[in-house]
């Protein structure tokens, strides 16, 4: 027997990031079919399960699955326990043992299969590839529609893609792969030559979808939400701060990233020009050990959200060139700034500088704990400081804001190390 856990192997990044966009949002259903195509990559439901702390258990018992790659028969005892322990009752296949055991597989495997399929159309759009392969699954009964596909390579914007991206049914293990070239499509097991079979659209009157196809699975899986990543960071603010702060670490892929740094970019410009008026943007998240290294310090955090004001970024650049708005701009422009500011083409790509600092420390000796960002320029370092538990006005919510971008002295930073200061992560400061 294939092991179901294999059949899709360890879980990657997209493939987390599509799972719990879909986790966030337990919606109550009677049938399988009240949510239809793409609705169900914003959704978790699971057909009869109508109460919301049931469907909480439900979808921390599908996480655990997909992210720790547990064992179909550890996610079936833990979905039967959880069924059990809620005393939900009625259920397709809860008669019979062997029907809740077919219940649980259907639940996993089709967890497994929708968020593997998500995961891999958000790479393949963030590739870019100029072909896209079909590749059969290893069913031990193959569809023969599904056979007929194998290996076929086609443009990303062709039709096919719309209703056959797999998988294309109910336990179909067919999967997609990416491909700049003919030689490139023939690596990836397709055949650069190999035509559609005739009629592929064509529909079964019994199901309405293209034959091949079950009913309701005529739709390319992940293609809705494959530009969702960065705006999931709009979730983060639901969550408490460690959750949070794992769905973000979860979702900013490379593409995210990119966005974020565009958008930032634009508003570092508009912020150096203008007055003063309480703008904010988020910028990323704060990591989950950071989170945890906080708690251990008595330190309560509210959201893992990372903002950046418009009065920040003034501040960050007060005294320089760079700040063209009379209150803030440099009153004595051949006079250097009282403290040196962070080069502005490194700090306008903050977001993913956010993402890889070399040292993190938390400061408590102020009223309001920071954490110190390290980073090294030689031959010198970049000090950004986030202030834990900003009260910002137009965010009506609670935020971690990056105050300020200096250059400081290795020499500095040792001296401030033994000033409240607590290293967290990175390597040691010299």
């Amino acid at each position: 027997m294939t092991v179901l856990s294999a059949t899709f192997g360890s879980p990657f990044r997209e493939q987390v990031a599509a799972l719990r966009l879909r986790l966030a949002n337990p919606v109550p259903t009677q049938a399988w079919d009240d949510l239809l195509h793409d609705q169900h990559e914003r959704a978790f439901v699971i057909a009869g399960a109508m109460k919301a702390d049931l469907l909480a258990d439900l979808a921390a018992a599908v996480d655990r699955a997909v992210v720790e790659h547990r064992s179909f028969d550890k996610f079936k005892a833990e979905f039967l326990a959880t069924a059990d322990a809620h005393n939900w009752r009625g259920w397709t296949g809860d008669t019979t043992e062997k029907g809740r055991a077919w219940r649980a597989r259907v639940i996993y495997r089709t967890n497994m299969a929708t968020s593997y399929a998500s995961g891999r159309m958000a790479q393949l759009v963030d590739g870019k590839f100029k072909f896209w392969v079909y590749s059969h699954g290893n069913a031990m009964e193959p569809r023969l529609q599904h056979l007929a596909w194998d290996g076929v390579a086609l443009p990303p914007d062709h039709p096919f893609w719309q209703s056959h991206a797999p998988p294309n049914g109910w336990g179909c293990t067919c999967s997609v792969y990416g491909a700049n070239t003919a030689a490139g499509v023939r690596r990836m097991g397709g055949d650069p030559d190999k035509l559609l079979p005739d009629g592929w659209q064509m529909p079964d009157p019994k199901t309405g979808a293209p034959r091949g196809i079950d009913k309701g699975w005529d739709y390319a899986v992940g293609a809705s939400v494959s530009d969702d990543i960065a705006r999931a960071l709009g979730k983060i603010p639901n969550h408490p701060a460690a959750i949070g702060a794992d769905l973000a670490a979860s979702l900013l892929s490379k593409t995210a990233t990119e966005q974020l740094v565009a958008q930032f970019d634009a508003f570092v410009t508009k912020s150096l020009s203008s007055y003063v008026e309480q703008n904010f943007m988020i910028v990323g998240a704060l990591k989950p050990n950071w989170v945890a290294a906080a708690k251990l310090q008595n330190i309560q955090i509210a959201s893992a959200e990372i903002a950046v004001t418009d009065k920040n970024i003034q501040h960050s650049f007060r005294g320089t060139l760079d700040v063209t708005t009379p209150s803030t701009k440099a009153k004595h422009p051949g006079q250097a700034p009282k403290v040196a500011p962070v080069d502005l083409a490194w700090y306008r790509q903050l977001p993913a500088h956010l993402q890889s600092p070399d040292a993190v420390l938390i400061d408590t000796s102020k009223a309001k704990p920071t954490f110190i960002l390290i980073f090294d320029i030689p031959p010198n370092h970049a000090k950004l400081v986030i202030e834990i538990g900003s009260d910002l006005s137009k965010a009506a919510r609670i935020l971690n804001t990056v105050q300020s971008g200096r250059i400081v002295s290795a020499r500095d930073l040792k001296i401030q190390l033994g000033q409240g200061m607590i290293q967290i992560e990175g390597r040691a400061i010299e």
